[in-house]
């Protein structure tokens, strides 16, 4: 299969973006899938979330930081385009990243994850506007807002989600809820299938969100020969 470029992006820190790239691309090496997530941020927390994994159990997929790359990280993604079938760049929290920006221009797909919350949603604008931006040079790029860390009950959430269909952009189906089983998977380097049944409702709903993901990029036409057209951008 041509290989599938992913960016998981957002203005606001704290939105999930690291998660649901580690799950996500977690999840897509458990199904026999050739993954590569690329953290973009200096802070390295996939990296870090990686080697926390045991040496016997270690995380799924391979995990590279490459945020030294910055404005020209879409030219390091070139150089493993042939040997995996994902991709997964887990972007620095700012519209104006040029990590975001770069990594955009070579994507199929833009998730932006987002926490149903007054402050979100005003950042989450910003980040729309950059990937608009960034469909002037790639314009087979897709979008997609991911709900994250959902708290039901809760009336604020539940006002804003209610907002949510007049934003402007796709949302996945597939909500994520707050569980604990996604921070204890960190402190143990590996996805929440590793939790086993304890985690199930939080394995159901990766699973779900992994399987929309895929359905959605089937539309997008944007093939690896395109990724040789941005290489002097």
């Amino acid at each position: 299969m041509t290989c599938k470029v992913i960016t998981v992006c957002n203005q606001k820190g704290g939105s999930g973006k690291t998660t649901i790239a580690m799950q996500l691309g977690g999840t897509l090496s458990l199904r026999g899938k050739k993954v590569l997530i690329i953290d973009g941020d200096e802070q390295n927390s996939a990296v870090e979330w990686a080697a926390l994994a045991p040496t016997e159990n270690p995380f799924p997929a391979r995990v590279v930081n490459l945020w030294k790359a910055g404005k020209k990280i879409h030219q390091e993604i070139k150089k493993y385009i042939e040997d995996h079938d994902f991709i997964i760049i887990d972007c620095p929290p700012a519209a104006e990243s040029p990590i975001a920006k770069s990594a955009l221009i070579v994507s199929h797909l833009a998730l932006v994850a987002f926490i149903p919350g007054a402050l979100d949603m005003l950042a989450a604008v910003r980040i729309r506007e950059t990937i608009e931006d960034a469909m002037i040079l790639n314009q087979n790029l897709i979008s997609l807002l991911v709900i994250n860390r959902v708290e039901l009950g809760t009336k604020l959430s539940q006002t804003v989600i209610n907002m949510i269909p007049n934003f402007g952009m796709p949302v996945a189906k597939t909500m994520l809820h707050k569980r604990v089983h996604y921070g204890e998977s960190v402190l143990m380097g590996c996805v929440v299938h590793a939790l086993k049944k304890k985690a199930k409702d939080a394995v159901e709903e990766i699973e779900q969100l992994a399987e929309e993901i895929i359905d959605t990029m089937k539309i997008s036409v944007f093939t690896e020969n395109k990724v040789s057209e941005y290489e002097n951008v």
